[in-house]
């Protein structure tokens, strides 16, 4: 849903673009339907108020004819004579239909020249006027009830609620018709983080096919990755054996120049093998994050390089406890250090907390890194020999594998050159914000 409707979203938008326009639709009619039968009846009722009204006049003498004028007026009616004729009006299409179905209900009022207009500024208002068999008019006047919006807002609220129960219904039946759809997000989530969720076939044809060949791929995918940690593991063993084997038989060589040199290549063979294993481990991780204090284990890692005089410092706080994979973390952490010491002199490791950030920081007084190829030594297996300057053991897999470890803890991984020169290794953790907030 990240800046734009999600699917729930936009088949309920095309749901209530659909009722309102056929409420719309269907209003309109209704209205246009009532208008013309209103219509119809206001004409009836003025043709035989007309009929009865010219009659009366007719019968009275011209002096009379005022008063009864007045007497014939009504709420709704508006009754007067005059012996003047009036100019004869335009009429518009509305009212010339009008006055065909007045004369089509009393054929009589077609001889008296009848005719009809709307008042100046007053829609609501219809006056007219006939001639009279004298030559004297009759006038009226009628409040119409007709016009382009002639329904109430009551009426329209009444209308509107069975609209509305029908988008509810519509919002719920969407709703559990999209639900299969959600698990099978959830589960995408979930399959990305090593579990395995076997998510129920539900819903319409489609969505069952597709939740169908989901588990499928889940249940292949699985079954490579735990193919590939059994063989890593197979194989993790049976290279050990006959390293162990050579690294006995190094104590009959009496040459103690051979026997370093060869100590130190089996050494280094070793270290390439942890660090592919621990790379290539798989994705399910079966170390648990259990709470753990970092700063006492980054000390501790720091000692061990101490007691093998390496130039190592920690700076922090004596105690800060995290929820965390701590062997993990620390062999993240002893990466950076022999990193540091590799291409520099000395590691200084800093450990600092700020708000809901714990910052793990490695500095060198190395060469650094080009800016442009900061991104680059991230990668598994990549060597900057030449940024360097020196040879580098291993397989190009450490920094690679701080990386995963510190994305398997939500955090990231970020290098950078220092401005008095060297790099800085920075592992930035975050904490839950009740931590935070009870720090």
């Amino acid at each position: 849903m990240r800046g734009s409707l999600g699917l729930l979203g936009r088949l309920f938008a095309i749901l209530l673009l659909t009722v309102l326009l056929e409420f719309a639709v269907g209003t309109l009619i209704y209205e246009r339907t009532s208008q013309l039968y209103l219509q119809d009846d206001e004409a009836r009722r003025l043709a035989e108020h007309l009929v009865i009204a010219r009659k009366l006049l007719t019968e009275q003498p011209p002096e009379d004819r005022r008063l009864l004028g007045i007497q014939l007026t009504t709420d709704r009616y508006d009754v007067h004579w005059s012996p003047a004729a009036p100019p004869p009006p335009p009429l518009s299409p509305e009212l010339e239909r009008m006055r065909r179905q007045i004369i089509a209900w009393e054929p009589s009022l077609e001889r008296s020249q009848l005719w009809l207009r709307l008042s100046p500024g007053r829609h609501s208002e219809i006056n007219g006027g006939l001639r009279l068999a004298d030559g004297s008019w009759l006038y009226f006047g009628m409040q119409h009830s007709g016009g382009k919006w002639a329904f109430t807002i009551g009426r329209m609220g009444l209308a509107l609620i069975p609209v509305l129960a029908l988008l509810l219904a519509g919002w719920v039946l969407i709703r559990r018709t999209l639900a299969p759809l959600r698990d099978l997000t959830h589960a995408t989530h979930r399959i990305g983080l090593g579990s395995e969720v076997i998510v129920p076939e539900a819903g319409t044809a489609d969505v069952r096919n597709l939740i169908s060949a989901f588990n499928a791929m889940q249940a292949r995918l699985h079954r490579l990755i735990n193919e590939r940690t059994e063989t890593l593991a197979a194989v993790g063993h049976d290279l050990r054996t006959p390293l162990s084997r050579l690294q006995l038989r190094l104590e009959a060589i009496r040459d103690d120049e051979t026997r370093d040199a060869m100590a130190d290549d089996l050494e280094e063979m070793g270290a390439m093998l942890e660090s592919l294993l621990a790379f290539l481990g798989g994705e399910r991780d079966p170390e648990p994050v259990v709470r753990t204090d970092i700063a006492v284990s980054i000390a501790t890692v720091v000692d061990a390089f101490q007691d093998h005089d390496q130039d190592v410092s920690y700076d922090g706080p004596d105690h800060l406890e995290m929820d965390v994979r701590g062997l993990s973390l620390r062999r993240a952490v002893r990466n950076l250090i022999e990193n540091a010491l590799h291409y520099g002199d000395r590691a200084r490791v800093t450990l600092v907390r700020k708000g809901q950030e714990v910052l793990i920081r490695v500095d060198d007084d190395g060469p650094g890194i080009p800016r442009e190829r900061l991104e680059e030594v991230l990668r598994p297996f990549s060597r900057l020999d030449d940024a360097r300057q020196r040879n580098t053991r291993g397989l190009g897999l450490g920094l690679a594998i701080v990386q995963k470890a510190v994305a398997a803890e939500g955090g990231q991984l970020t290098l950078a050159n220092r401005p008095d020169g060297g790099l800085r290794a920075e592992i930035c953790l975050h904490l839950p914000r009740s931590a935070a907030r009870g720090g």
